[in-house]
């Protein structure tokens, strides 16, 4: 059998999996000789100080974070068509005049609900001092990396919540920076607040054209988010997963079975 090859969206979360876990990694290792030393990951949230390693790596998250936020306000030809749809040239109208088939609400809210329940126990132990500053950096960076894993592998929140075919569809794609930098919104501190803020306006945006666009958004009034349509095949590894866990399942079954 001839395989198909990767696209170039895919190909390029590959890459972004890749530096981000090497970002987290780098982080958590830093966070921890300096917590053996007795200093704060960032000196800038605590009263230790200075150290220029640190300051510098930093610098690098909040520059590279931000630039990434950024682009996305703008259309792009490598970008999953999951947080392109907003934009008028992705539109493609379909001939029959229909409503738009939007998510329920309630799954939305529900989504929402359960970051922000989630969130919550770390917000208590920052402020109680249980934990610091640098772990809610590190907590971040993870959502960073469960970021790419939701994308090109698994999703609870797509399985589980929203229920929506795939990344292409999903109503809360562009939530995924202002749910990365939640951990953070609460340290004072320049760096976190503006990466929160350019978040937030992210966000905001996609809200704003939700409501004013929704036929961009649904798969049954954009022809550009139908299967057929579809170049970036980010759904591809996802599939073979729950193909491999139904297998493994019904290898199981067949065993009981047997055993029986």
């Amino acid at each position: 059998m001839k395989k198909s090859n990767i696209s170039k969206t895919t190909s390029y979360h590959y890459v972004k999996l890749a530096w981000r876990t090497l970002l987290f990694l780098t982080v958590l290792i830093i966070y921890a000789v300096n917590k053996v030393k007795d200093k704060s990951i960032d000196p800038l949230l605590q009263k230790y100080k200075s150290n220029v390693y640190i300051d510098v790596v930093c610098i690098i998250i909040w520059a590279i974070f931000i630039i990434e936020m950024l682009f996305r306000f703008f259309p792009s030809r490598i970008e999953s068509m999951g947080c392109q749809k907003q934009f008028k040239r992705n539109y493609v109208p379909i001939e029959s005049q229909v409503k738009p088939n939007r998510q329920p609400a309630w799954r939305t809210f529900v989504a929402f609900a359960s970051w922000i329940a989630l969130n919550a126990i770390f917000v208590v132990l920052y402020f109680t001092e249980i934990i610091d500053g640098g772990v809610m950096i590190i907590l971040a960076l993870f959502y960073s990396v469960c970021d790419m894993i939701c994308i090109l592998f698994f999703c609870p929140f797509q399985t589980w919540i929203m229920k929506n075919r795939c990344c292409v569809s999903c109503r809360i794609y562009n939530w995924d920076y202002a749910m990365m930098f939640t951990p953070v919104v609460f340290i004072k501190n320049p760096f976190t607040i503006s990466l929160f803020v350019v978040a937030a306006l992210l966000l905001l945006e996609w809200e704003i054209l939700y409501r004013k666009f929704p036929e961009r958004f649904c798969i049954n009034t954009n022809k550009t988010l139908s299967c057929a349509n579809c170049k970036e095949k980010l759904c591809k590894h996802k599939k073979q997963l729950r193909n491999f866990v139904k297998k493994i399942a019904e290898m199981e079954k067949h065993k009981d079975t047997d055993n029986g």
